[in-house]
């Protein structure tokens, strides 16, 4: 897995660094400052939208099990994760439902947030993407693209149904060994059994009213994320209406979304943009600058929210000494309650201390010759 994602990122890199190459690096950096004030709206408009998203992970959650101060920033986190780390997209979710865990959320019960959570982004990514394609269809036409489009929702809807069955039927093997795989470490136990990881999925996708405005609210947060596209071309010189701009935002996440097992998306992303702003006649050096402005927001938002989390691990870290020692005096203390087992010697088990103690150095070795 790692030998494949070293190769992605090396292909994704020879392509980003073809097409700059191709358009000519003094003309995208013109087109870079010439959005000006325009990156930083887009740096808060990822911030927001972020941030939008966490209020989605809350929703789904019973009332008063969880805070919304806690899932709204350790979505930053998760979001950190994913865009600036090689996890393929999914490893900062597993750490956000495990420090969701950290902060009194039963474990299966965080860990059922977070597939429940995956699925709602899911299910209004492809929506998102539906209207994205209807918009490019009523605009441009039937087309290569929208062809192409259309072949990858064919794609994706059978995928997205076996996500959602694996949550709802037999897919407990699957998930074990997903978890097993992801969850190395100690911690990752708080996730409890996979059976209770399967009573906490039925209760959230149980309480219909909680998942439905779950996907109300992240499609609206993909639609929040349209800012980006709308206000850095505007600032670049190349205004479009909201409508285009939705059309590429949406599409482009969904050329992002396929390319996953590439860090960052590189090379796609920036394809995928030259191609859809050149539907409007903006020229491709514009939509690099677009994806530098994307990439910089990228960076903007998950810098800080790598920092937090590992202020987070640390304060963690620094927690559980007292806690292990406490364990520790309480195992002791039940040991002493119990009585002394027999032993067969120090190569077979542990022999108890009092014996060494009543023996000396030359006693010791004689028993032992």
């Amino acid at each position: 897995m790692k030998r494949l994602t070293t190769l992605a990122s090396i292909a994704g890199l020879c392509t980003v660094v073809g097409l700059f190459m191709s358009s000519g690096l003094e003309d995208v950096s013109a087109a870079v400052m010439s959005a000006g004030w325009g990156a930083a709206l887009v740096v808060l408009a990822r911030i927001v939208a972020v941030g939008w998203a966490g209020l989605g992970w809350y929703v789904v959650f019973p009332k008063g099990t969880a805070q919304l101060a806690d899932c709204v920033s350790l979505r930053f986190v998760r979001e950190g994760i994913n865009t600036l780390l090689p996890v393929a997209t999914v490893g900062g979710d597993f750490v956000g439902a495990r420090l969701l865990s950290k902060r009194g959320v039963p474990g299966a019960l965080a860990g059922a947030s977070m597939f429940v959570d995956l699925m709602t982004q899911a299910l209004t990514q492809l929506l998102f993407t539906i209207v994205g394609l209807a918009l490019l269809i009523m605009i441009c036409g039937d087309g290569p693209i929208a062809r192409t489009v259309a072949g990858g929702l064919a794609l994706a809807v059978p995928a997205l149904g076996a996500f959602y069955l694996i949550q709802r039927r037999a897919g407990h093997r699957l998930i074990q060994g997903l978890l097993s795989r992801f969850a190395s470490g100690r911690e990752w136990r708080a996730f409890g059994a996979v059976d209770q990881l399967y009573d906490s999925l039925r209760r959230l996708y149980g309480n219909h009213g909680r998942f439905a405005a779950a996907l109300g609210v992240h499609f609206i947060g993909w639609v929040i994320g349209t800012l980006e596209v709308y206000v850095c071309l505007h600032f670049m010189g190349y205004p479009i209406d909201f409508a285009q701009a939705l059309m590429i935002e949406s599409l482009a996440q969904a050329v992002r979304g396929a390319a996953f097992a590439v860090p960052g998306a590189l090379g796609a992303q920036e394809g995928g943009l030259i191609a859809l702003c050149g539907l409007f006649n903006i020229p491709a050096e514009a939509a690099l600058a677009l994806s530098l402005v994307k990439r910089f927001a990228d960076l903007g938002v998950g810098l800080p929210s790598l920092l937090l989390w590992h202020r987070i691990e640390a304060k963690l870290r620094a927690e559980a000494p007292e806690e292990e020692r406490e364990a520790e005096v309480a195992a002791v203390r039940g040991a002493q309650r119990m009585p002394q087992a027999a032993t067969l010697g120090p190569f077979y088990s542990y022999a108890p201390p009092r014996m060494v103690a009543r023996l000396g150095e030359g006693e010791e070795l004689k028993k032992c010759a």
